[in-house]
């Protein structure tokens, strides 16, 4: 039997007119609506990233057509925008918020765009949004010691369970980053699933805590999409992100070797 293969959809801000740091990470209101009436057109069954970890987890049988639909960071496009546009298809969704982004209370600063508030993440939960955690000040976790690293995951974890009454299930890491070390420690924090990036579609084999996803950016136009959601040609659409996310996976190696020579040294 062919292994499932999900499309999960990795969407960032949702805005009429978004600023120079997330313009090419972020999608049209209206290409937005276009997007979600084309999954709906073609039959697939959108899923929370929760309920799609358990049934892999549980070997419990997908919806036909499965596909999910996430967010990364809280930007208040989301509210704004995609919620609408979701509920008027019905249609589930994951949000991954950096906690110290969301404005209000143990906001750190550091948001590229104008970020959602407790208040409106809340409204996103109630309205059927699963809220994950994306750490508190979205730094490359792979990047930090033990010490801080338990800080962003705790931080977030505590935050998100504070502020929405229920402990965040899943977990994004920023920028796609992990290492072993780092899916780890998600695990440790009691998130039981966790996505990567990889611009390929999501399977089981990957395991729970390096799930795929595919990016939809302001460039992805209707004829793309629907070929992200079919599966068909991912490779070549993203063949290129692939080679600058190679290439700069070793610089960062390089620089944690040298890192820890130093810090061995001193």
């Amino acid at each position: 039997m062919t292994e499932a293969q999900v499309p999960i959809l990795m969407y960032h801000a949702v805005s009429a007119e978004p600023n120079d740091a997330t313009r090419a990470l972020s999608v049209s209101p209206e290409a937005f609506r276009e997007q979600l009436a084309l999954i709906a057109e073609r039959g697939l069954t959108p899923m929370t990233t929760a309920d799609l970890a358990a049934r892999w987890r549980s070997g419990s049988p997908l919806p036909d057509r499965p596909v999910l639909i996430t967010f990364d960071d809280g930007y208040e496009g989301v509210h704004r925008h995609a919620l609408p546009a979701l509920a008027g298809h019905g249609f589930p969704a994951t949000l991954f918020v950096s906690t110290g982004w969301i404005r209000g209370a143990h906001d750190t600063g550091g948001g590229l765009d104008a970020m959602l508030d407790w208040r409106q993440v809340r409204e996103l939960a109630d309205a059927g949004v699963e809220i994950g955690g994306h750490s508190h000040t979205h730094p490359q976790l792979d990047q930090l010691d033990d010490t801080a690293l338990r800080a962003e995951l705790t931080r977030c974890r505590d935050i998100v369970a504070a502020e929405s009454g229920a402990p965040p299930a899943s977990f994004a890491y920023p920028y796609g980053y992990s290492s072993r070390r780092v899916r780890t420690a998600v695990r440790e924090h009691g998130f039981a699933q966790a996505l990567a990036v990889g611009n390929s579609l999501a399977r089981r084999a990957q395991g729970p805590y390096a799930l795929r996803r595919v990016t939809v950016r302001r460039g992805t136009d209707a004829e793309e999409f629907v070929r992200l959601l079919d599966g068909r040609a991912v490779a070549r659409v993203f063949a290129r992100d692939r080679a600058l996310t190679k290439g700069y996976a070793v610089v960062r190696r390089t620089r944690r070797i040298r890192r820890r020579a130093a810090d061995a040294v001193s």
